[in-house]
């Protein structure tokens, strides 16, 4: 809690289950507010999330001056008061990203080592992600080190958001190995476009036959036949009409009305309705903390609890809420935060069957390759190497705890 300008700015966590509507009434702000939101932005305020910090800036006499209302991670509902009167706007979320180093001696894993080490949490999950199946951690003992580097949003003074570790060194007696992170969070041992594994296979291959996709395996397929993207994801997209930023939280797809949408995976409906500017709305549950969302349908084919397989059609394209044309506006959660759907979804269509391969000879192992990008790999090692030489200590978050 600070003081500014002889008013009290605080943060507080946005309660589960609580609307926007419901936010206005604990300050008896007058419904005209919403009723000024235009149905272009009345969308966004059903993306506030229970796990979302906002702040609060109020006089002495406990009345609501300005408020800070996260959307996502690049955009917020800017509240404020002026003349007696509240406005309603959509911002950009202004933050710095921060590099922090951090040296962690191995007494009993990296995650708790870790943990001791920089008092985060996040930091602590963030370099057991990077680690996992680069390094065989049950071989690390006491005594080795990891260095690392990594990023951190700071808002208003404090951590906001997921860190995101750069590049990690493990030194495991006289042996060090580098760890180079993408923007997903996973290492890897080296930092050129191709990246080896291994594969175990068959010798001879004797005969094929056509199997079902296993549940567990199966991919996400697109949400409809012959897609045709017109606008794609962005945490903060600048509107050529509006003249202003925006987020666009999924990717649209060009269709007719009355083409019909699929459901991209198995799952359970967990809403199917009408939901503000996007109008005729199913969203779908999957395994793995996934959430699809459908929106501007013209009719919608199933019902809230209903379980749903892989390439079934639960409704069909149309224009209704916010929308200048028949498309599909499609969303997707992981986690309860929006992520990039081209990122997941297949690009061919649904399959439910798959040739499979069958031998009775032994086991063979090969060397195949995978490409990734690493952006920036050289020079993060550069500067985790200077930091190391430079003896830079670990960079401790004190006030984490009380703050999170």
């Amino acid at each position: 809690m600070s003081v500014l300008f002889s008013a009290k700015v605080t943060q507080s966590t946005w309660q589960k289950g609580r609307t926007f509507s419901q936010y206005l009434e604990s300050y008896n702000i007058s419904s005209d507010l919403l009723d000024s939101v235009s149905k272009e932005d009345q969308k966004f305020l059903s993306e506030i999330r229970s796990h979302y910090k906002y702040y609060e800036l109020k006089n002495d006499s406990g009345t609501l001056l300005q408020a800070l209302i996260p959307i996502s991670e690049e955009m917020q509902i800017h509240l404020y008061k002026k003349k007696n009167r509240y406005y309603f706007d959509i911002i950009p979320i202004v933050y710095k990203n921060n590099t922090y180093f951090a040296k962690v001696n191995i007494v009993e894993n990296p995650y708790k080592d870790t943990l001791k080490a920089t008092n985060h949490p996040a930091v602590a999950k963030r370099i057991s992600q990077a680690l996992k199946g680069t390094v065989n951690t049950k071989k690390l003992h006491k005594g080795d080190e990891i260095d690392f580097i990594y990023e951190q949003k700071i808002r208003l003074g404090e951590p906001y958001s997921m860190p995101n570790v750069k590049i990690a060194r493990v030194t495991m007696g006289k042996k060090s190995q580098f760890i180079y992170v993408d923007e997903d969070g996973q290492g890897y041992k080296s930092s050129s476009k191709s990246q080896a594994y291994t594969v175990n296979n068959k010798k001879k291959v004797t005969y094929t036959r056509r199997v079902p996709v296993s549940k567990k395996n199966s991919r996400f397929g697109m949400p409809l036949r012959h897609a045709r993207i017109t606008s794609s994801f962005s945490y903060r997209r600048w509107h050529p009409i509006l003249h202003r930023y925006r987020p666009h939280h999924g990717t649209d797809f060009g269709a007719r009305r009355g083409t019909p949408l699929l459901a991209v995976n198995s799952g359970r409906v967990s809403f199917a309705g009408r939901m503000g500017g996007y109008g005729k709305v199913v969203k779908i549950k999957h395994p793995g903390g996934y959430e699809s969302l459908y929106a501007h349908q013209s009719r919608i084919r199933v019902k809230r609890g209903q379980k749903v397989k892989k390439g079934q059609v639960i409704g069909y394209v149309g224009s209704t809420g916010r929308s200048t044309g028949p498309h599909l506006h499609f969303g997707l959660m992981k986690n309860g935060r929006w992520v990039d759907p081209m990122k997941v979804l297949r690009k061919k269509s649904i399959k439910t069957s798959v040739l499979k391969k069958f031998t009775k000879y032994e086991d063979v192992k090969t060397t195949k390759y995978k490409y990734v990008t690493i952006k920036d790999a050289k020079e993060n090692q550069v500067k985790l190497m200077q930091y190391i030489s430079e003896e830079k200590p670990t960079f401790v978050w004190d006030n984490y705890a009380k703050q999170n």
